[in-house]
């Protein structure tokens, strides 16, 4: 089997999904199965659909047209702000889409007026981690102007927190957004069909017990397909932490000190070189690098330590695992960033692991 590979486990990504969507049912909150680390697959796609997520969620229009091209049936949302030069391909393939500007919206609903569609809005209020979001104190503006676009349905309000702050998600901030949704509802008499609370950082904050107020709705990526939480980086008890996993393959294998020598300036990525003398190691080279995965997000498997990385080199210290030899193929799991980067790349196969009934279905 060819490598660098991602293989893909569809049953334990929809145990994920499914134990999820249940837990957060008994809260009130639907779960959006966001697949933008997934590149848009059908096969993924209609994985989280099985297990009763309300739609499906993307930030890249180009991943939500390669699954309405794969006949994928859902509500898809563009989970982040159309580009201007992309409206008439938002409204096309994308039923909502999150929304900040009103230049934008102006423009979605002249797309969608041409279209004869109507497109759905879900606007982002700024809660604190200073990414996307209106100030709270101008939403109100934001919903009088928009309820104005013909062509338009004004389907609720969202945040995202933990993204680019690290702000977490809590009891303050939450109930800050359950107070906003309920003062729209009052202020122009409609009903705040949404109002979508974050993402997998949300998921602590969630399920601890607490009053979880108007948030009905949360996105999760991560949790599902890595089955962890982004805030500590921790397992989420009862999910596969490997329905993912990276396998690259030894292309050298030698001993060698553990010392670089010679004049020393910086390496190809800015880097310092190894400081500390560890001797000889057996040091072993795999087919993959920064280009394909993001070196610092991959977990090695026991004995085993990331020395360092070129663009297409992963370096490791394998003294302590058992005897590497070219040809040997080595299993990682990853975070999200290596996840993201691995599915990205070209140069990474990925093998998807059918469904254990699929598999009995196609063999009977």
């Amino acid at each position: 089997m060819t490598a660098p590979r991602l293989e893909i486990d569809l049953d334990k990504i929809y145990h994920n999904a499914s134990t999820l969507v249940e837990r957060l049912a008994g809260c009130g909150i639907t779960v959006t199965g966001v697949t933008k680390a997934t590149l848009g697959s059908s096969e993924i796609a209609e994985t989280l659909l099985r297990t009763g997520v309300s739609g499906l969620g993307d930030s890249r229009i180009d991943n939500i047209e390669a699954m309405r091209h794969a006949d994928v049936s859902a509500q898809m949302t563009l989970i982040r702000s159309p580009m201007l030069s992309q409206v008439d391909r938002v409204v096309a393939h994308a039923d909502v889409s999150f929304n900040t500007e009103l230049e934008v919206i102006r423009q979605l609903s002249s797309a969608a007026r041409n279209a004869n569609r109507t497109h759905g809005i879900v606007l982002m209020v700024e809660l604190g981690d200073l990414r996307e979001g209106i100030m709270p104190d101008e939403l109100e503006n934001t919903v009088r102007e928009i309820l104005r676009f013909p062509n338009i349905a004004f389907k609720g309000i969202g945040t995202n927190l933990a993204c680019r702050s690290g702000v977490s998600p809590d009891a303050h901030n939450m109930a800050e957004l359950s107070v906003i949704a309920d003062s729209i509802e009052s202020t122009f008499g409609l009903t705040v069909d949404i109002v979508s609370g974050g993402n997998s950082a949300n998921l602590n904050w969630a399920l601890s017990g607490v009053d979880t107020g108007r948030i009905n709705n949360l996105r999760l990526g991560e949790a599902i397909l890595l089955g962890c939480e982004p805030l500590h980086r921790q397992p989420i008890d009862g999910l596969h932490t490997d329905a993912i996993t990276l396998v690259a393959e030894v292309i050298e294998s030698k001993v060698k000190p553990s010392q670089p020598w010679g004049v020393i300036a910086q390496t190809a990525f800015g880097e310092e070189a190894p400081a500390a003398d560890r001797g000889h190691i057996s040091q072993s080279i795999l087919a993959i690098g920064r280009q394909d995965t993001d070196p610092c997000g991959l977990q090695s498997p026991p004995g085993m330590k990331i020395l360092g990385a070129s663009s297409d080199h992963l370096i490791v210290d394998s003294t302590s695992h058992d005897q590497l030899t070219a040809g040997d193929e080595v299993t990682f799991q990853l975070n999200y960033s290596a996840l993201v980067r691995s599915m990205t790349s070209p140069f990474v196969a990925k093998v998807v692991e059918l469904p254990i009934n699929l598999l009995r279905r196609s063999e009977s």
